[in-house]
């Protein structure tokens, strides 16, 4: 428990000033809240042998004493309030930065371990796990440390009349710290399948939700709610046993407490008896007897909490300690873009994708890259803008290894349009303004203008700031593609890799499309993996990728005159492209 509250303390380090100074706060707040007890039992002590002597009573000390009481209400309060000022916002700055800090990390690691780590575990470490620590980690520091501050202000009270009472209350308060240790340990147990059974409900959430279109269209509704219906029963059966655990621990600790509290009480009682025990020494210890423990009485909560606290650091440090792809990366300027494939090997996993890739691309050329499905075509895009690393053998651009660049220098000479279009759930301005967030209106307006998408914005009520659904769920692919190439154009990165950009545009938008290409990639070094024979035809240079391998290379006139790959892809594309619909019926 207490290894926690150290984790936690490291953890808001940046802060660990503020919360030393609200646990001063908490210290002499205790002692404003010990005082009322103090000043009663005075009181009441007065009042009583008052009664005994038959003697009148000074009524000056009614006055005096609720005097003092609300002074120490306003101390109390004043110093409460500085505490939860102190202390309170903590861990939402934290939080704050934290979140921040896993974004760049989660920037920074290839692409791979996505594969490897599924969304529902991430999304449970940056949402959850931060939660847990935002939304508790003061909360437990506060129930914890500041309910020890507050007991050790009473057992010093105690320890001025009865050392034996004082050492009573440490023992019982060592016995509970063993059993509040044996929650924490069952929490840090338990507390990892139940992040396992979050993890696996976001995850079929996530997937129920991406999945509805074709879940409506088989009509499978039910079939497909099923997992996430699994997944919500067995996390309310592993809370419960979570519970159930719990139980025993949580009477054990309360019962140590309460036990202790009656022999305080027997203890005063018998001193009192005897007469070894003044009125406001008895008074005194019967009214503590009753709050002596309150404050740890609750850190059972804490210590429940604490665990699935640990559990989470554990967690947002294995996100954080990732290796980064650019770890050993530099910020490099080039100036030249040539680029070169040397050697190249690559697989995902256990699986060869790439195997010995040569070529070269000069700068300010146009090369396309061709092949069968699974070829490995966009393989060679990723490595190339280090989405993954090379298993082995190199790739460099303008002379300069890639593994050198962090992901920043290098990815920002490069200029990415995909088939599969992703917007934000944002303006178009904002959309379009990711290419370059320093531009000018008038220059992402004249993008806009050359990706030839200004038109269809203006006749939006909004235009420029119409805000697109998630993914750009409200715009059509053409539309959405020639936002994103937009979005390209006005980032001007001398490298534009083009990855099949019209292969799902129809051919109303096509010619619109080709235009935005053009103008996007003029005086670029361009790669491009299309199946348009226009496309193709025009480049400076044609690889054709087969089973991982550069299988042929050259240009159009060069390709086509041999047999091979190269052929036969063009008469299917010729085929392709050139038929008509039947007049025999």
């Amino acid at each position: 428990m207490f290894k926690t509250i150290k984790r936690i303390m490291q953890w808001s380090s940046e802060y660990k000033s503020r919360i030393y100074a609200g646990f001063v706060c908490s210290f002499f707040m205790s002692w404003a809240a010990a005082f009322p007890t103090l000043i009663a039992a005075y009181c009441l002590e007065k009042v009583i042998v008052s009664c005994w002597n038959d003697t009148p009573l000074d009524g000056a000390l009614i006055w005096q004493s609720l005097a003092a009481m609300v002074v120490c209400i306003i101390v109390r309060f004043a110093l409460s309030y500085a505490k939860n000022v102190l202390q309170e916002s903590v861990g939402y700055e934290v939080a704050a930065k934290e979140r921040i800090g896993l974004g760049d990390v989660i920037k920074r690691v290839p692409l791979g371990y996505f594969a490897k780590n599924s969304v529902g575990d991430i999304l449970a470490g940056i949402t959850t796990e931060l939660s847990a620590l935002e939304l508790q980690s003061m909360k437990m520091i506060d129930s914890v440390v500041n309910g020890y501050i507050n007991l050790a202000v009473i057992v010093i009270c105690l320890l001025a009349v009865s050392p034996l009472s004082a050492a009573i209350a440490v023992a019982a308060t060592l016995l509970s710290a063993l059993v509040l240790h044996g929650i924490s340990k069952h929490s840090e147990k338990t507390s990892k399948i139940a992040h396992k059974a979050v993890e696996d409900l976001s995850g079929a959430v996530i997937e129920y939700i991406q999945g509805l279109s074709i879940v409506k269209s088989f009509g499978q509704e039910g079939v497909s709610m099923q997992h996430t219906k699994q997944s919500c029963e067995d996390l309310k059966n592993i809370n419960l046993k979570i519970e159930y655990g719990f139980t025993p621990f949580n009477c054990l600790h309360l019962l140590i407490l309460k036990a202790a509290s009656v022999c305080l009480i027997v203890i005063c009682g018998i001193g009192a008896l005897k007469g070894d025990m003044s009125v406001f020494s008895f008074l005194m210890f019967v009214l503590f007897s009753f709050t002596i423990f309150s404050h740890v009485e609750n850190i059972n909560d804490a210590a429940h909490v604490l665990g699935l606290v640990d559990s989470a650091m554990n967690k947002l440090e294995r996100l954080k300690n990732t290796d980064f792809i650019d770890k050993d990366g530099k910020d490099i300027d080039l100036d030249s873009y040539d680029i070169e494939f040397k050697n190249v090997a690559f697989g995902y996993d256990s699986r060869t994708v790439l195997s010995n890739v040569n070529f070269t691309i000069p700068q300010n050329t146009t090369t396309a890259i061709i092949g069968p499905s699974g070829s490995g075509k966009t393989t060679i895009c990723s490595l190339l803008a280090r989405f993954y690393d090379v298993n082995s053998g190199t790739i460099t651009v303008g002379g300069k290894n890639i593994k050198e660049f962090t992901c920043d220098s290098l990815l920002k000479n490069i200029s990415m349009v995909f088939q599969n279009v992703y917007l934000f759930n944002d303006t178009i301005r904002n959309n379009i303004m990711f290419g370059d967030p320093d531009a000018t209106e008038e220059e992402m307006i004249r993008a806009a203008k050359n990706a030839r998408c200004h038109d269809f914005i203006m006749s939006f009520p909004d235009g420029y700031d119409t805000v697109i659904g998630e993914g750009g769920s409200s715009l059509s692919g053409g539309e959405k593609q020639r936002i994103s190439i937009a979005r390209a154009m006005l980032k001007n990165a001398p490298i534009v890799i083009l990855d099949e950009a019209t292969a799902s545009i129809d051919p109303e938008n096509e010619h619109l499309i080709q235009e935005a290409l053009s103008e996007l990639t003029r005086g670029k070094t361009i790669i491009t993996i299309a199946h348009r024979l226009a496309t193709i035809e025009n480049a400076d240079q044609i690889l054709v990728v087969n089973d991982g391998t550069i299988a042929q290379k050259g240009n159009h006139r060069e390709l086509i005159s041999k047999e091979g790959i190269y052929r036969k892809f063009i008469k299917i594309r010729e085929n392709a492209e050139g038929w008509k619909i039947s007049n025999s019926y």
